[in-house]
């Protein structure tokens, strides 16, 4: 009997030690699965960017001064987002009317780890009926129209000492400087373009502006920015009706709500982008394939990128992969998909918008959800 009772005993402390080992194994999975979904990118910080300041007036009105309308905006798109999104971190570059060089804009972008960057001027022409918005993202200018934007934009760097050797012998008036845009490629071309777009969509739609577009063009002010980026042309100061609209509250208002609405629409695209993988369950993640491959995307461009760049922050392994007439960039290449989600989280720290694609063997990409059914069959 003694020995039927410590048969017992033993025979119990071995269940509740498989039955805790058990709980561990299926906590284990069901965090590994959902993790994910608890560690989300979140757009958590913003830069607004007054063009121009203090010695800097910028384009001119008949009555105002680009500087002081540029600022105006900026402050009241700040405080759309401070109050609608309050867990959203607002960094302005400047807040009074003071001289900040170009450069320095952009360091403080990339000191704070901002996830956008936002510069708002106004536009000035020789032809005084040119009016209507234009949002820029960072490139090489496509029309004599856009360089001569980023020319006179750039001509800010003129106010600052010792230019020159500040931007490698940069002239912003020589046509032949811009060559150099050609060479250095926005890694974060794709999700500039795409804030640009909602942002001349509301301008559109909304603010009822005329829109001419989502263009590129070489603005120092964006050219070393490590985040999503875009430069903002609100309205053109040389026209007398439009000026009137710019000077005005409502005016300056509409323009303000209509970059926040986009700002808003931006961030909800990307984080649900991000939310994908949430619907993902412990068995999706530990199947294996060897007829697909998962990688992790965290930068495209029009042109091609040496993959060595430091634009990449140190990455190793940074691979190229052409698709129709772009070049998307990818670090690891795994066929176990719970692989890849953990290479994410990690990379998520230096590209926090980094999202997860799966490649055909033979180069095809193909979507990430058809890419599990394949797994799963």
């Amino acid at each position: 009997m003694k020995i039927d009772l410590i048969t017992f005993f033993f025979k119990q402390i071995r269940y509740q030690v498989l039955l805790l080992l058990l709980i561990f194994v299926n906590s284990c999975l069901f965090s590994t699965a959902y993790a994910q979904k608890e560690e989300q990118y979140i757009l958590k910080t913003v830069v607004i960017d007054a063009g121009h300041g203090g010695k800097d007036g910028g384009a001119h009105g008949r009555k105002v001064k680009e500087k002081d309308i540029a600022l105006a905006i900026a402050l009241k798109l700040g405080t759309y987002i401070e109050e609608n999104i309050p867990d959203v971190k607002v960094i302005y570059t400047r807040t009074t009317d003071v001289f900040v060089p170009l450069s320095e804009r952009a360091n403080i972008a990339n000191r704070n780890n901002a996830d956008l960057f936002i510069s708002i001027h106004l536009n000035g022409n020789k032809d005084s009926r040119a009016y209507g918005t234009e949002t820029y993202a960072m490139g090489l200018h496509k029309t004599e129209g856009n360089l001569e934007v980023a020319q006179i934009e750039n001509s800010a760097i003129l106010f600052e000492e010792d230019y020159s050797t500040n931007y490698e012998g940069f002239d912003p008036q020589s046509a032949e400087s811009y060559i150099i845009f050609s060479f250095i490629q926005n890694t974060f071309l794709e999700q500039s373009l795409n804030y640009a777009s909602f942002v001349e969509n509301e301008f559109k739609t909304k603010a009822l502006r005329k829109s001419r577009g989502v263009k590129q063009a070489g603005f120092l002010v964006l050219w070393k920015t490590t985040m999503p980026s875009v430069l903002i042309e609100a309205g053109f100061l040389t026209n007398q009706r439009e000026e009137r609209y710019l000077t005005s509250k409502e005016g300056q208002e509409y323009l303000a709500s209509a970059i926040y609405r986009a700002f808003k629409n931006y961030k909800l695209k990307i984080e649900a982008k991000s939310h994908f993988v949430a619907k993902i369950d412990s068995s999706q993640m530990l199947k294996d394939t060897t007829s697909i491959l998962f990688k992790v995307q965290i930068a495209s461009s029009k042109n091609s990128v040496n993959t060595l760049s430091e634009s990449f922050k140190g990455l190793d392994n940074v691979e190229e992969i052409k698709i129709n007439d772009t070049y998307k960039y990818t670090v690891g290449s795994y066929s176990n998909y719970s692989d890849i989600l953990n290479l994410k989280k990690t990379i998520e720290k230096v590209y926090p918008d980094a999202f997860i694609i799966a490649v055909e063997k033979s180069g095809k990409l193909i979507p990430v959800n058809e890419a599990i059914k394949i797994i799963n069959k």
